[in-house]
C-alpha cells in the first residue's frame, strides 16, 4: 500500500519535498515558520511504533531539519512536538519561535487565527528552507513553485 498523507495535513500544508523516510510540509499559517515532518508509513500514530531503523532515520531527519531551522531562521527557540490529538497520523511539528512573535511565550496552537501567506513571503520561505537543506538528502517537490499543485503529490 502506498503512503497516504492524512487529508487534514494535506489541506493545511504545502508539500515541500521529501527526505528518505519523511515528507516535509509547510503549514499554511504564515504567523510562524512552521514545518512538519511526516514519516511515509501508513497506520503509524506514535514514534515508538516505527521499526528501529525508521525511528533512527526519523530522528536524523528531525535533527537535520532542526539545525537548518534554528540557524537559518535565527530562532530564539525551536518548538518540536508530536501531538496527534486531532490528526492521528504521526507528524512532528518544527516551529521556529521568536521572543517577539505574537504567541510568545505561549504555545502557538489556538493562540490566533492562521494567517494566509502572501505570495512573496511564501516564495521566500520555500526558497530559504530549500537552500538550508541543500546539503542533506532532502529532495524538493518539483511542483512547489506552483503552490496550488504543491499539495497534490
Amino acid at each position: 500500500m502506498s503512503f497516504q498523507l492524512h487529508h487534514q495535513l494535506a489541506k493545511d500544508t504545502y508539500h515541500l519535498g521529501d527526505f528518505t523516510l519523511s515528507t516535509l510540509l509547510l503549514s499554511k499559517d504564515a504567523n510562524y515558520p512552521w514545518f512538519i515532518l511526516v514519516p511515509k508509513r501508513n497506520d503509524i500514530s506514535e514514534p515508538f511504533r516505527l521499526e528501529d531503523a525508521d525511528y533512527s532515520l526519523l530522528q536524523q531527519e528531525s535533527l537535520q531539519l532542526s539545525h537548518a531551522l534554528y540557524s537559518g531562521f535565527k530562532a530564539d527557540k525551536l518548538n518540536i512536538a508530536a501531538l496527534g490529538n486531532m490528526v492521528p497520523q504521526l507528524h512532528i511539528h518544527h516551529i521556529v519561535r521568536y521572543k517577539n512573535d505574537s504567541a510568545w511565550p505561549n504555545p502557538v496552537w489556538g493562540f490566533q487565527p492562521a494567517q494566509a501567506y502572501k505570495k512573496d513571503t511564501l516564495d521566500n520561505r520555500i526558497a530559504t528552507i530549500t537552500t538550508l537543506l541543500k546539503n542533506t538528502n532532502f529532495i524538493p517537490n518539483p511542483a512547489i513553485n506552483n503552490h496550488t499543485e504543491a499539495n497534490k503529490s
